[in-house]
C-alpha cells in the first residue's frame, strides 16, 4: 500500500526503503516514482485530530477515525467524523487506481442523509473547512506531472532531494508543487503548492513520525494556507497495520452507518 506520500497526506505509514543508486544517477521521475511505489502493510487504521487554526490563533478541533485498505490495484480510504456535533457521523472514501485512473470520491453529510459524489469540479474546494483541498486527499499519480531535480539541500539535519513537479495537463489547480524527499527513506519531509498565478499558496510539513511495528508512522503533519494565514494540524494516534478490515467497511452503505 502506498501511504505518506504527500498526493494523499492523511495516511499513516511506510516501509523504509534504502537505494542503491548514487545521488547522481537519480532523476526528479525517478524520485518521485520511488515516493509513489513506496510499500506498506495490505491494511492501516487509527485515529486522527485535525485542529484548525485561523489568523487569531483561534482553534476548532475535530476527531476523525480513518481506515485504509490495498489489494494492488485500488487503495480505499475511508474516514469517519467522531466529534464535535456539528461534524459528527460526516463520512469521506476514496478509491485511488494504481492505473493512474482519476480518483473516485464520496462525501456522507448526515443533514442530508445520502451519499455525494465528488465531482472534478469540486476537486479543489477545501475539505470540512480545512486546508486541505479533496484533491489533497486523492492519489495522483507521478505519471500526471513532468518532474524535475532541482537540487539537494538539507533541512534540520535530514538530506533531501528537492523537486518540482509540473501538471502535464492544463486545468489543474496547482501551477506547480515542490517537494522536499528524504533521501534515507523516501519520504515526503516538506511541500509547497503553488496557484494558477504562479504565487505560493500552501506549505506542508511533516512535523513528526517514528517507527511502529517494523514501518515509519506519520504522527504530526501541517498544512499552512500563506494567502489566507490559516493552518490545519493532524495528529494521530492509535495506529494499527494489517488488522484485516473487511472490503464492506469501504461502502457508501458504511459510510451512511458510520464506523
Amino acid at each position: 500500500m502506498k501511504t505518506l506520500k504527500w498526493s494523499f497526506i492523511i495516511a499513516f505509514s511506510i516501509l523504509l526503503l534504502g537505494s542503491t543508486q548514487t545521488s547522481a544517477q537519480m532523476t526528479g521521475q525517478h524520485i518521485m516514482e520511488k515516493v509513489y511505489n513506496n510499500p506498506s502493510g495490505e491494511d492501516t487504521q487509527g485515529e486522527l485530530t485535525m485542529t484548525l487554526i485561523n489568523s487569531r490563533g483561534e482553534q476548532r478541533v475535530r476527531n476523525l477515525s480513518q481506515f485504509i485498505k490495498n489489494d494492488g490495484k485500488v487503495e480505499k480510504k475511508i474516514m469517519f467524523f467522531t466529534a464535535p456535533a456539528d461534524v459528527r457521523n460526516t463520512s469521506f472514501m476514496n478509491w485511488s487506481y494504481s492505473d493512474g485512473r482519476a480518483d473516485d470520491q464520496w462525501i456522507y453529510l448526515p443533514a442530508l442523509r445520502r451519499v455525494r459524489r465528488i465531482s472534478s469540479d469540486s476537486k479543489s474546494d477545501y475539505f470540512m473547512g480545512s486546508d486541505f483541498t479533496y484533491d489533497d486527499l486523492g492519489d495522483r499519480h507521478p505519471g500526471e506531472d513532468t518532474h524535475k531535480l532541482l537540487r539537494e539541500e538539507t533541512i534540520d539535519g535530514k538530506a533531501c532531494f528537492v523537486v518540482e513537479s509540473t501538471p502535464k495537463e492544463s486545468g489543474y489547480i496547482y501551477s506547480k508543487t515542490i517537494t522536499w524527499v528524504m533521501k534515507d527513506n523516501y519520504l515526503g519531509l516538506k511541500r509547497e503548492f503553488f496557484d494558477d498565478r504562479g504565487r505560493l499558496l500552501k506549505v506542508l510539513t511533516l512535523k513528526d513520525y517514528a517507527k511502529i511495528s517494523g514501518f515509519w508512522t506519520l504522527l504530526e503533519v501541517q498544512m499552512e494556507n500563506v494567502l489566507r494565514n490559516h493552518r490545519t494540524l493532524m495528529k494521530f494516534s492509535n495506529v494499527k497495520v494489517n488488522q484485516g478490515i473487511p472490503d464492506s467497511k469501504f461502502t457508501e452503505r458504511s459510510m451512511t452507518l458510520g464506523q
